[in-house]
């Protein structure tokens, strides 16, 4: 598996792999495709997140976006493309940005929804533990 920096040309690659990953952690989420693809462009460009495309064979096939502060990384998306999962892509994935691209001093943060059992499986494999539940009451 490579990886590299997203490109301003990646972007409709990573929006289309957002709108999946809305679909598939059932977000509450009803952006468009049109407004995915400028609040990524946004923040690639603003540099408050980093965004990393991993690949294999010159496939890309995951992409991972973060923010790092000085107290600590937060892992905002990650995605592994649907026709790759379950091949072990998204733990090497992690693997590679635990060791070559976040620094090993700051502690590790992601948000997972409570209907994403998959997801907090596999977090939880990664080395994460939930340390606290965030609550809300959905007003219209």
């Amino acid at each position: 598996m490579t990886y590299r920096e997203a490109k301003e040309t990646d972007l409709d690659l990573l929006t289309a792999w957002n709108h999946q990953l809305i679909a598939d952690e059932g977000a509450d989420n009803p952006m468009a495709f049109t407004e995915l693809r400028e609040r990524i462009s946004d923040w690639l460009n603003s540099a408050v997140l980093q965004a990393i495309v991993f690949s294999i064979d010159d496939e890309d096939i995951a992409y991972a976006l973060f923010q790092e502060t000085d107290d600590a990384i937060h892992l905002r998306q990650f995605f592994v493309a649907r026709d790759h999962r379950r091949k072990g892509h998204g733990r090497a994935a992690m693997q590679i940005l635990k060791t070559e691209v976040w620094p090993a001093n700051k502690p590790l943060t992601v948000g997972v929804l409570t209907q994403n059992t998959d997801a907090y499986t596999f977090w939880r494999e990664m080395g994460y533990e939930a340390t606290i539940i965030k609550m809300e009451i959905p007003r219209s």
